[in-house]
């Protein structure tokens, strides 16, 4: 249980602050699984507006479960802590993929439209450019070029559209079919436990906050100096095309880094939330490199896909070609997400006294 203050003029202790933001963690957690199935979720493929609000708020607080867990892991009990972890991971990745298949889609479509500029294809609405510091270069072909691409802008649209509505369906019956399992009954078991009680260890009442907080932040700069922030300044570098024609359909290993600090920037501001509440300070600066991470992962996934697609046997050559443009488009992308991440980043490093 949650240690309790004696004396009620005394500040709270770390355990009383922790247990009180993972209680209100959990609470979220049970409200929004109630709603989801108040809404029907289970019976909805395309999801009701409701249900997808429902499922959102599901993985956003299995999140902040689970990454307040890994953060102040030496206040709570190892093994009740270590078992949760993974099972609350298991629970937002799959609950999570629907709607990013859906989004990769748009995504994809969007540029597409954008690309060859055809206004839009059929049963689609046009949509504006994903990010406005994408690099202009990839925007802007030449004549004999865009003819080309639109000659296959339409059936690389299609095959898209077959390949990531097929993924975005197996992704929905896979969070059905988790929803049902006895292995997320038994983390929902385990949530409801924890909205009424935490088991903290004796150390939570002798030690603050601050220190494992710091520890969260100290890794986040030690990740972030490991990035190429010089080429990253460069914002119309060509280092995120260098494995553009290989291969191997292994994810690009530059990326793998950029989406570790994007991880750790997440278990950051967890971190902060936790130490302060509702009064937690608003970094604009890393609410910037925030964003420009999530751009970063998106465009990388989706470029990823567009390389997927184009790996399709007996595919015309004009389809083909429209997908590696694409494909190089997103991988620009990338490289844009990059320079806005080292431009917030910087100025974020120059303020901090």
């Amino acid at each position: 249980m949650a240690q309790q203050h004696l004396d009620p003029t005394a500040g709270p202790v770390a355990g009383d602050t922790l247990a009180a933001y993972l209680q209100a963690q959990a609470t979220e957690f049970l409200r929004a699984l109630r709603q989801h199935r108040e809404t029907g979720g289970a019976t909805a493929p395309n999801g009701a507006e409701e249900a997808v609000d429902a499922a959102r708020a599901l993985r956003r607080s299995a999140r902040r479960i689970s990454g307040t867990l890994h953060t102040f892991r030496p206040f709570l009990d190892e093994g009740w802590s270590e078992g949760m972890r993974p099972e609350l991971a298991w629970l937002s990745g799959t609950l999570a993929r629907e709607h990013a298949y859906g989004a990769r889609l748009e995504r994809l479509l969007a540029a597409l439209h954008r690309l060859s500029g055809s206004s839009a294809f059929p049963a689609q609405a046009p949509a504006p450019d994903a990010h406005p510091g994408a690099h202009p270069g990839a925007r802007a072909q030449l004549p004999s070029e865009k003819g080309t691409l639109t000659v296959g802008a339409a059936k690389a649209g299609a095959l898209l559209e077959r390949q990531l509505t097929l993924a975005r369906t197996r992704a929905h019956s896979a969070a059905l079919q988790a929803l049902g399992s006895s292995r997320f009954h038994a983390v929902a078991d385990n949530i409801a436990v924890l909205a009424s009680e935490v088991p903290l260890t004796a150390s939570a009442s002798a030690t603050g906050l601050k220190p494992l907080a710091a520890a969260a932040e100290e890794r986040l700069r030690d990740a972030v100096a490991g990035l190429p922030l010089i080429t990253a300044g460069h914002p119309y570098n060509a280092e995120a095309l260098v494995h553009g024609l290989s291969a191997d359909t292994a994810p690009q290993p530059q990326d793998s880094p950029w989406h570790q600090v994007r991880l750790l920037l997440r278990l950051h501001r967890y971190a902060c939330e936790v130490r302060f509440g509702d009064e937690a300070p608003v970094d604009v600066r890393l609410l910037t490199a925030g964003q420009a991470l999530d751009r970063h992962r998106d465009a990388a996934e989706a470029a990823a896909a567009a390389a997927s697609a184009a790996r399709t046997p007996r595919i015309a050559p004009a389809t083909a070609y429209a997908l590696g443009v694409l494909h190089a488009d997103q991988r620009h992308e990338v490289e844009a997400a990059r320079f806005a991440f080292q431009r917030a980043w910087m100025r974020e490093t120059v303020g901090t006294p």
